[in-house]
């Protein structure tokens, strides 16, 4: 298992793109790995394919993707097509796959769920999602089960907030997006919110008259 803020284990795998070292792949660049049960399958498909659609907003947010699942490279490729297929992607297939035949990254990473099974009685990866900085660190850890799509948009979401969070000294509320109002750190004075956010910002009055819920325009 990885806790948030650890650095993310390095790895060799085999990938519907040839064999990769993870870091060296992944660069100075952010990441969403994500895993998913079993090829040919349809929640897999959708989850796929929109990922796939949303490339340019991961990009223009300098990171990168990468799938995982247990099936082999030859089965991937031949899913992939049916994804573009369903999902109207033309073209290459914009980010690799990893095949954890062995499984051995599946358990190193707790990915394994052990309520659902293959054709063959064997134990298939969950729904995971993690978000790794460009440091390497692990950001975000989410787990679904296999019956339950994700949603991409909302990840989109949180690595804004995780972008502005590192560079800016606010938090993001309920239901954020990008453009939104921000929460005041509340470790920081009024003096040094004063400096720090020229647009100013808003002392929410609350029944226990705590100055803490300052709001500021997003910096």
């Amino acid at each position: 298992m990885v806790n948030l803020g650890d650095e993310f284990p390095n790895f060799n795998a085999n990938t519907t793109i040839g064999d990769i070292t993870f870091h060296e792949w992944m660069g100075d660049s952010w990441c969403i790995f994500f895993s998913h049960p079993n090829a040919f399958t349809p929640v897999c498909t959708t989850e796929l394919g929109r990922v796939a659609q949303l490339m340019p907003d991961f990009s223009k947010r300098n990171c990168k993707v990468i799938g995982c699942s247990c099936d082999g490279i030859e089965i991937q490729q031949k899913w992939i097509e049916d994804i573009k297929s369903y999902s109207k992607i033309e073209g290459n297939f914009p980010y690799p796959i990893i095949a954890d035949e062995s499984r051995s990254l599946a358990v190193q990473l707790g990915m394994i769920d052990p309520a659902e099974k293959n054709k063959d009685g064997l134990p298939v990866t969950c729904r995971a999602v993690f978000i790794i900085d460009s440091e390497k660190k692990l950001r975000l850890s989410i787990l679904y089960p296999a019956t339950t799509g994700r949603n991409f948009s909302e990840i989109l979401r949180v690595l804004d907030s995780l972008q502005l969070t590192d560079d800016k000294k606010v938090a993001t509320p309920v239901d954020w997006k990008s453009g939104d109002s921000c929460m005041v750190l509340p470790t920081l004075s009024d003096h040094e919110a004063s400096e720090l956010f020229p647009a100013g910002f808003q002392t929410v009055q609350v029944p226990s008259s705590l100055p803490y819920m300052r709001i500021t325009p997003q910096p």
